[in-house]
């Protein structure tokens, strides 16, 4: 099996071809093993390449309450009062540790993206 590191853009190019040519491989056959391989270099150079970081909470909670059709009374709801769910949207108050819990189970939101720090809105 003659497999390189992806190190460039044209490596990069060159494996998603390979790629592209042994899908529908056979599961145990020497193709499908030089598949995964593949895959697995593409996915790392990716990762190492274009990074993802996690949302900051409040942009997931916004997120979160658009693709689930919540409104902010709903957020109100679940952290305590409509002024605490404004003044977190609008970035004047960070979550607490309850918030964080209640975000948590009632939404099901991941609490590693919750808890992370983020800036909040500075003056009045």
């Amino acid at each position: 099996m003659d497999v390189r590191p992806i190190r460039t853009e044209a490596d990069y190019d060159a494996a998603l071809e390979a790629i592209d040519s042994l899908m529908g491989a056979g599961p145990g056959t020497p193709e499908a093993d030089r598949l995964e391989v593949l895959v697995t270099l593409v996915e790392a150079y990716e990762d190492r390449r274009w990074p993802v970081n996690a949302p900051d909470p409040v942009s997931m909670i916004e997120h979160v309450m658009k693709a689930r059709g919540y409104r902010q009374k709903d957020l109100a709801a679940l952290i305590g009062s409509q002024p605490r769910a404004s003044e977190v949207l609008r970035r004047r108050r960070a979550l607490t540790l309850p918030m964080i819990r209640a975000l948590s189970t009632g939404w099901n939101l991941p609490t590693e993206t919750l808890v992370r720090e983020y800036e909040l809105a500075s003056g009045p």
